[in-house]
């Protein structure tokens, strides 16, 4: 008897961060928290965005990331996000005088012993040490993209929906944000911001 021929399914569509994580046999999700299989060698991990840093670099994003309870690939998008892609510790956006990987605000900088003049000398790596600092009160916290990137962006939508509404229209953070305003109707959502990172 002839077997009736089905349709081939068409696969989900699937995120970076999903197809990297899953052939990152260093990694480990425990609990929906990230941590390092130990030992591990970090040419066993696709990161995304692994290829526009040193080895050192995507070691010490690992470390940081397995350290935090978070994902490493949520780390690199955010970085690279902040960085326009280059992953300069020196970038800078003009208006707002943020400089680095997770564009360092000066009141941020002073907070962790440090300035942004001294954070844009820094190598990349270097930089690193600063970055892990910044996230080391959300230890734990940091489940998926948009928690890191709010981490980065508005630390108090830390946990909420993706509905959440970060600035409405009218406050000095939508007009700097204006731009993450993906359907134009005056607030930013968690969701919209997030959305950039992608």
């Amino acid at each position: 008897m002839a077997r009736k021929k089905t349709a081939p399914t068409k696969a989900p569509a699937r995120s970076w961060s999903h197809e990297v994580t899953k052939h990152s046999h260093a990694l480990r999700l425990d609990k929906g928290v990230f941590t390092l299989k130990d030992p591990y060698n970090v040419d066993d991990v696709a990161l995304a965005w692994g290829k526009k840093v040193t080895p050192a670099f995507k070691h010490k994003v690992i470390e940081i990331s397995a350290e935090i309870g978070m994902d490493p690939n949520f780390l690199m998008a955010a970085m690279a996000y902040e960085s326009a892609r280059t992953f300069s510790a020196s970038i800078q956006n003009p208006p707002s005088k943020a400089v680095g990987l997770i564009q360092f605000m000066p009141n941020t900088a002073r907070a962790l012993g440090t300035s942004t003049e001294a954070l844009k000398r820094m190598t990349p790596l270097a930089q690193l040490d600063y970055v892990r600092r910044y996230f080391l009160p959300n230890k734990g916290r940091l489940r998926d993209l948009s928690d890191v990137y709010m981490a980065i962006l508005w630390p108090r939508a830390i946990g909420r929906p993706s509905s959440y509404i970060l600035f409405a229209y009218g406050s000095n953070q939508y007009k700097q944000n204006r731009g993450l305003d993906a359907d134009n109707d005056g607030v930013v959502t968690k969701a919209e911001a997030a959305n950039r990172v992608q």
